[in-house]
């Protein structure tokens, strides 16, 4: 399929299931509330080092917020419940309470709660008091700038990480420019989150190594510097740079939703503009069972 000159690769995507939650943290002013939310996401690019993989939502209006401050949304999703439960309680511990003005409330209404300020409640030594609105119990520890609230626990549900682009380019200048429009496209889908920086990843993988310590590998297939050297390679000469956009989704169709706009800004964009080829990373569909085809996201009756 070529759409715009634009080529498209009859292949899939494939992804994986994930546990996930989302949570709203709120502060006197956005500014604030971004710092605890760009902390708490920090080192959250993919569970094969990081524990969980996470990433900022989209920012809330006053209106949307349970405490009526400006807020921003953010999402983590983890290979079980045990570990996102682990890693809630040490991201929102250690960025969250320790910002000035923040409060923190569970973004999800269902799914199997987890801890969020109910051990959290524990740093007011004693001082700590709890209180019940509308049957939700939150707690109010005391901190040197007030108070911090905090949610007691936080549903986390099934959500699905892995969906995939890959965009090869002419050369980096343009393949970071189409990277950043289609990430930027794809920003505006609720429901996911892009958890590499800006979006976007360089070090795609493949599972395994020749090394028997290692899970996961560069993707020799899509590196340029390979492409007379692995027997594996699939790049054509005239590709000297592939960038991958990772999406990790509360719902299969958020992120079919987010892979389908960031083609479709792509290929808008045209082949002139240095992408001229989208393909996704699978692994024969042993991975995992979501696999979302390309072809099947593509801007429908333009292909030429």
């Amino acid at each position: 399929m070529r759409i715009n000159g634009v080529a498209i690769d009859d292949s899939f995507a494939e992804a994986f299931p994930m546990k996930a939650t989302r949570l709203v943290i709120t502060a006197h002013d956005r500014t604030w509330a971004m710092h605890a939310a760009v902390s708490a996401t920090g080192l959250a690019t993919s569970v094969i080092a990081c524990g969980c993989e996470a990433g900022i939502e989209r920012e809330l209006a006053r209106e949307e917020t349970p405490d009526g401050r400006p807020g921003v949304a953010i999402l983590l999703f983890s290979v079980s419940g045990k570990e996102l439960a682990k890693q809630v309680e040490r991201r929102v511990g250690q960025c969250v309470m320790t910002c000035p003005t923040t409060a923190v409330f569970a973004g999800l209404r269902e799914g199997e709660p987890v801890a969020l300020g109910r051990n959290l409640r524990f740093f007011g030594d004693g001082w700590q008091m709890a209180k019940v609105i509308q049957g939700v119990r939150y707690w109010r520890v005391p901190v040197m700038d007030g108070e911090f609230v905090a949610q007691e626990t936080t549903p986390v549900t099934k959500g699905v990480g892995g969906g995939n682009l890959l965009l090869l380019a002419r050369d980096t200048e343009t393949a970071l420019a189409g990277a950043t429009a289609a990430v930027q496209a794809m920003r505006g889908v609720p429901g996911v989150i892009m958890p590499f920086p800006g979006g976007v990843v360089r070090s795609g993988s493949k599972v395994g190594s020749k090394y028997a310590a290692v899970v996961a590998s560069t993707n020799d297939a899509f590196c340029p510097s390979l492409a007379r050297l692995s027997p594996r390679s699939e790049l054509e000469e005239d590709v000297h740079c592939v960038l991958e956009i990772v999406i990790d989704g509360l719902a299969e169709g958020d992120v079919a939703a987010a892979m389908r706009a960031g083609i479709a800004t792509v290929v808008e964009r045209g082949a002139q503009a240095g992408i001229t080829r989208i393909s996704a990373g699978n692994y024969g569909g042993k991975l995992g069972p979501f696999h979302f085809r390309l072809h099947a996201l593509a801007p429908q009756g333009e292909a030429r």
